[in-house]
């Protein structure tokens, strides 16, 4: 059976696909012929679940999203009290490429280029083959796959890099860089041309949304301190100067690149990422912004919604007489508790992956305290599914968190019988039963 969450994400696709405004990132030759088309989706849940929608397997360069990682990985080896002595973690106000450092000579933070150049020197090794060979293992471990360098992107990029040596040779002279120069930006552009696609994307945002394990691969690349303070630099600075703009409209820490990505992370819950590589003024993708601003209205995901407490969703998912026996049995999913995307994933992947004979379906909403419409919709169509394949559906909702309106607005008005009890699911179905002369 199939979930109905990539349909969900493709809907989203589709709605927002038509939106062409932003303009390619033409001050690198490489992206400025790029097809501006492309537009993926895809969400990472954190036991590597992964669900995708659109070009989500779309291989583009990382750009600047990389700046998130390669700052978690010199915390990692180098302490954050380090770090910091060379790189602050202020939001600048100012575009990506801004020359921005404050009073004692250091970049405003890691998100900008200034500052992710001073990070990338404090990756381990000595020469730029040393370090980037240090980054590219470390994003590899995130995305659970090692990555490729898009050679092209890497040395058109690097051929027009003059601003970001002129950064790098004033940090140096500052006192704050932490390596050669030609050396921070030769392996800073070579990060940024590392291929990934959403769904690379997705995963290594949920690294960091688990507290550093990566969700396939269970491999721990990051003790869960420094997972959420780049999670917070990435919430304060990780989108450039719509910084404030994000925090209010969206709420997710993320990072976003010039090639038409956008990584996210909601801590504890998922990774998501987009990929479209039409650029607002602020280096953003139009697309994806769009797209992350929708899903974090439809799946709650705001860091600063107040998030309901609860136990599992699913509380209990068993194989029952029904009906007396009489006339077969039924597979039970009894849910509790609040009931939001995260958690409905987890009962419809349940409901979808389970191999069931039952003549019938039962779900209980009893002990439910309160459900989300998306996770309403959700569980819709997986009771509906099972009814198309001509079993009766009884969905146990005695506090009618399905109201009349949406059991029409989901299809399930005629597929579903609604109860408020088991014992009355028995009774009507009983009913039923003799009216059709059993079977």
């Amino acid at each position: 059976m199939r979930s109905p969450i990539e349909p969900y994400l493709t809907s989203i696709v589709d709605e927002i696909r038509p939106e062409d405004s932003g303009e390619l990132a033409d001050y690198i030759p490489e992206l400025a012929s790029a097809d501006p088309d492309p537009f993926g989706i895809a969400l990472a849940m954190l036991d590597g679940q992964v669900y995708v929608a659109g070009d989500a397997d779309r291989v583009f360069t990382i750009q600047s999203s990389a700046k998130a990682f390669t700052y978690a990985l010199a915390i990692r080896e180098r302490g954050l009290d380090e770090v910091l002595s060379h790189v602050g973690v202020e939001p600048s106000g100012d575009a990506f490429n801004a020359i921005s450092v404050d009073e004692k000579g250091r970049p405003a933070n890691p998100m900008i280029n200034a500052g992710a150049i001073g990070t990338f020197a404090l990756a381990p090794g000595e020469s730029a083959e040393e370090k980037f060979d240090a980054v590219r293992r470390f994003m590899g471990d995130c995305a659970g796959r090692e990555l490729d360098v898009d050679e092209g992107a890497y040395s058109s990029e690097l051929a027009t890099a003059y601003r970001n040596r002129g950064i790098a040779n004033m940090l140096r002279a500052l006192g704050g860089l932490d390596a050669e120069p030609d050396v921070a930006v030769d392996g800073y552009v070579r990060q940024g041309a590392l291929q990934v696609c959403a769904k690379d994307l997705a995963l290594m945002g949920a690294t960091l949304a688990s507290g550093g394990i990566q969700p396939v691969t269970r491999k721990r690349v990051l003790d869960e301190e420094t997972a959420g303070h780049v999670l917070s630099v990435m919430t304060t600075c990780g989108m450039y100067d719509a910084a404030g703009d994000w925090v209010s409209s969206v709420g997710v820490p993320a990072k976003s690149g010039v090639g038409g990505g956008i990584v996210g992370a909601s801590p504890g819950r998922l990774g998501i990422a987009t990929f479209s590589p039409r650029l607002d003024v602020h280096g953003n993708s139009v697309r994806g912004v769009a797209a992350f601003e929708r899903l974090a209205r439809d799946l709650s995901l705001h860091l600063m919604r107040i998030p309901e407490t609860g136990h599992l969703a699913l509380r209990e998912a068993i194989s029952a007489d029904y009906i007396s026996n009489d006339y077969g049995t039924a597979a039970m999913y009894r849910l509790q508790g609040v009931i939001d995307f995260v958690a409905a994933e987890s009962v419809v992947r349940r409901m979808s992956s389970d191999r069931i004979d039952d003549r019938y379906v039962v779900v209980d909403l009893t002990e439910v305290v309160e459900a989300k419409v998306v996770a309403l919709l959700m569980i819709a169509k997986v009771m509906d599914a099972f009814a198309q394949e001509g079993r009766h559906v009884y969905l146990i909702d005695p506090e009618r968190l399905y109201g009349p309106e949406d059991l029409r607005r989901f299809g399930i008005a005629d597929t579903v019988t609604q109860v408020d009890s088991f014992e009355q699911g028995e009774k009507i179905g009983r009913e039923r039963e003799t009216a059709e002369g059993g079977s």
